[in-house]
């Protein structure tokens, strides 16, 4: 009877074996992510805007490795990193157009002017008496504070010290197309604009290959640069494959002087005429734009930088972006310095577009909510010529991702996504970023800046500043 036994008890044990071994198995099937997000709604702006309740996204190596059902990803995927975002909303992270980061120092320094008065009489003055590499550090890293908390994961800058601007940025682990400022008088930086162009040379080499930095040419306008100047640029960029990003057809004082210097020919008229347009340009505000002139730019695939809020603010003017977007232009969403704005939100951008829009044309239907949703993402990711790597979550896009909460009373009850996305959303319900695969912000902590400590330093120059004003 011992031998039966003892087979019979070997049975039993490899019998309740077989499910530890089948469950250890199943899990070493499973492919290894860095992290999952799992249990939120995933709004992916993707070519067919697919919306997925309960899903999840897997992110391996700073890209996204999968996406869809929460039960789909944690059944093939599994992560010592799972985050639930049950009852939140899983985006990608906002694309802000154009900014000037160091500005946030001047917030509020100069308000309720014209464009020409505001820049001439207060910020080129104020710059020339404050800015040096430090002010721009500690400008930068106040930003950066702003806008990782906004939600924004992605921001194309131009300004003086650029090459710090990148420094801090990099840091602080955010995504930023990077311009050098090239304009025709005595910068901050440089002194001559030849110096500059050798400095943007430099700059863009060094930064060219960098996972979160693009380097970028930055002449500044066509009314402070010339044309001998505009067109260094633009062989420079072609040399180096670099984009430009530059102001253009801002207000009406900018298209007289043009018109005025260069036989009668408008912004976008004058700079096709010299072969400066071509891709992997963003054009800032394009305000004086006709139809022919949105062609023009359409057929050079050039971004567009929209700043409704900038624009309104300096009487500048409205630009037509209702027939960019039926254009299917490469229109994207822009906050501009926090001096002429006066922050850096976008989501009272996209809020402010929508209304401006309907209002300015008369017609409630232009300017849609889910329209202006696209333009803060993917259409800001083609603006900025982008949109092979971020603005929409898709597998093997960078892992730039934003978790929003939606359980405020401004916010319940939910009926029309995009339309809470843009008309109820703010910027304090955004809850954690993630920025190539690595979070910046968790729970609303931020992770690589310390905020305490930069606003503290920002507030030190307070004082300079006034002062600054009062030897004028």
């Amino acid at each position: 009877m011992e031998k039966p036994f003892r087979k019979l008890i070997a049975l039993i044990a490899v019998l309740a074996f077989l499910p530890a071994a089948h469950l250890s198995q199943t899990k070493s099937r499973r492919i290894l992510a860095d992290s999952i997000i799992a249990g939120g709604t995933v709004v992916t702006m993707d070519s067919k805007r697919t919306v997925l309740k309960n899903g999840a996204i897997a992110v391996r190596d700073g890209r996204i490795l999968a996406i869809g059902s929460s039960s789909e990803i944690l059944e093939r995927y599994r992560s010592r990193s799972i985050v639930d975002a049950s009852g939140q909303v899983i985006i990608p992270g906002l694309v802000n157009t154009h900014i000037h980061v160091p500005m946030t120092l001047f917030r509020g320094l100069a308000d309720d002017l014209d464009l020409q008065e505001w820049l001439t009489q207060h910020i080129f003055p104020a710059e020339a008496k404050n800015v040096d590499e430090e002010f721009v550090r500690a400008g930068t890293r106040l930003a950066l504070v702003e806008l990782i908390r906004g939600g924004t994961t992605t921001f194309n800058d131009m300004y003086y010290f650029e090459d710090a601007i990148a420094q801090e940025t990099s840091k602080a682990g955010v995504r930023a197309v990077l311009g050098q400022t090239l304009i025709d008088f005595p910068a901050p930086d440089f002194k001559t604009f030849d110096s500059a162009l050798e400095a943007a040379r430099v700059f863009v080499n060094r930064w060219k290959n960098h996972p979160l930095i693009t380097p970028a040419i930055a002449p500044h306008a066509p009314y402070t640069v010339s044309q001998e100047n505009l067109l260094k640029s633009r062989r420079l960029a072609d040399e180096l494959n670099a984009p430009i990003h530059i102001h253009v057809a801002e207000a009406a004082d900018e298209t007289e002087y043009v018109q005025q210097n260069h036989k009668g020919l408008r912004p976008i008229e004058y700079l096709e005429k010299i072969g400066f347009l071509g891709p992997k340009t963003t054009a800032a505000h394009v305000v004086q734009a006709n139809e022919g002139e949105l062609l023009i730019l359409k057929n050079r695939e050039v971004g567009i930088a929209h700043n409704p809020q900038s624009n309104m603010k300096l009487a500048a003017g409205v630009a037509p972006v209702p027939a960019m977007l039926r254009l299917g232009m490469r229109a994207g969403l822009g906050t501009d310095g926090a001096a002429s704005n006066n922050d850096l939100n976008l989501w009272e951008e996209m809020d402010t577009a929508a209304k401006l829009h309907k209002l300015f044309l008369g017609d409630p239907k232009v300017a849609t909510a889910e329209e202006m949703f696209m333009m803060a993402t993917i259409g800001g990711a083609r603006a900025l010529h982008l949109e092979e790597q971020i603005g929409s979550l898709e597998i093997g896009k960078r892992a730039d991702i934003v978790i929003v909460d939606f359980d405020r009373p401004n916010q319940t009850p939910l009926y029309n996504l995009y339309s809470h996305l843009v008309y109820a959303t703010k910027a304090d319900s955004v809850d954690s970023v993630m920025i190539e695969g690595r979070w910046v912000m968790r729970g609303k902590r931020l992770l690589t800046l310390n905020e305490s400590a930069i606003k503290k330093a920002a507030n030190a120059y307070h004082n300079k500043v006034i002062e600054s004003f009062k030897q004028r």
